[in-house]
């Protein structure tokens, strides 16, 4: 089954969707090409478009970008129950960090914070390796 590069709008997807309309909501989604990277799909943004097509106007959920585009980092994350605090891909990808690299973690406990300091090879000790 491929997938169409272009997400439909207007007439074209008002039509498309009237083609499919005896299947299941995401197949109409996904034929009319709303899918995303990973295979997901986009169903606020089909939903979003076929409202639009069919005459009305809604206002831009993201007035700077003119459009969605997923989840923004918002550079917030929260200690979780299990006492781990996680750092998402969004930031990882931002710094331009790889699966497998390792850190030293530094505490500042007057000034509340973390620092990861990227660890070279030269900076593995022995007691690093033996433990």
């Amino acid at each position: 089954m491929s997938l169409l590069n272009e997400m439909l709008v207007g007439d074209e997807l008002l039509s498309k969707a009237r083609a499919l309309s005896n299947r299941p909501e995401d197949e109409i989604a996904r034929g009319c090409g709303y899918v995303g990277p990973s295979g997901r799909v986009l169903r606020k943004s089909f939903y979003r478009a076929l409202v639009e097509a069919k005459g009305y106007k809604l206002p831009s959920s993201s007035p700077s970008t003119g459009g969605t585009r997923g989840r923004q980092a918002d550079f917030r994350t929260r200690v979780h129950g299990n006492g781990n605090l996680l750092i998402g891909h969004a930031y990882t990808r931002r710094l331009g960090l790889t699966p497998g690299q390792e850190f030293k973690i530094e505490l500042n406990p007057e000034a509340g914070s973390i620092v990861l300091n990227p660890m070279h090879e030269s900076d593995i000790s022995l007691d690093d390796i033996e433990s």
